[in-house]
């Protein structure tokens, strides 16, 4: 069900305190935490109204669901829309054309595959951290030549990690999974700790410093 804007305006300012609480406790500037707003299943007016009260970065699951609502949010100016769900090689020309930011390169062949539609591209390294089923992502042992395959590859940006956790109803928990992606010697990447809803503070409080 699509919420009002009245109701959306009251979520994304309770979202925003939140943040600001995390970050005052651990000295963050709350400008440098990067607030996601996630629209799948969501139609392309919720993002314009989203995009109205002050966001500009939103994640699609699917390249198809995307395509669709991508001509009605063309005219966004500076909205940058990730693709966080999981990306098959061959649907990567699709996706470079859509997004400006993938989230979700968990192999050489496909950091390779992006690079050649010959787009500008920021990515991230999707790193899985559980055994559930449902997650994708690289093995943590494979990082290191996914990072030089990604370091390669001219038209592609690394800007770090894309690391889900196990889930868990304690939101405390989920922050010492994130350092098990840290890397080390010259394959090092920042590390971003994604949290969602129930564990932003976790995500804020606990996230890796960034490192060249």
């Amino acid at each position: 069900m699509q919420p009002p804007l009245g109701a959306l305006r009251e979520r994304l300012a309770a979202v925003r305190e939140r943040i600001a609480r995390a970050a005052g406790r651990t000295r963050r500037d709350p400008a440098q935490i990067t607030l996601l707003a996630v629209t799948k299943l969501f139609p392309a007016k919720v993002i314009r109204e989203a995009y109205e009260l002050g966001l500009r970065e939103f994640g699609e699951n699917y390249v198809r669901e995307f395509e669709e609502k991508a001509p009605a949010v063309a005219d966004l100016a500076d909205a940058r829309f990730h693709l966080i769900g999981h990306l098959q090689s061959n649907k990567s020309k699709k996706a470079a054309d859509l997004f400006q930011v993938i989230q979700t390169v968990d192999s050489p062949r496909l950091a390779r595959r992006l690079n050649d539609a010959g787009r500008a591209l920021d990515v991230m390294l999707e790193v899985k951290l559980s055994e559930e089923e449902a997650k994708s992502g690289a093995d943590p042992a494979s990082l290191a030549e996914l990072i030089e395959a990604v370091r390669a590859c001219v038209n592609l940006r690394l800007l770090g990690l894309m690391t889900m956790p196990p889930w868990t109803d304690d939101p405390r928990l989920p922050a010492p999974t994130s350092a098990a992606t840290g890397t080390g010697g010259a394959a090092r990447a920042a590390a971003a700790f994604h949290g969602m809803s129930h564990d932003l503070e976790a995500a804020i409080e606990k996230a890796l410093p960034a490192c060249a």
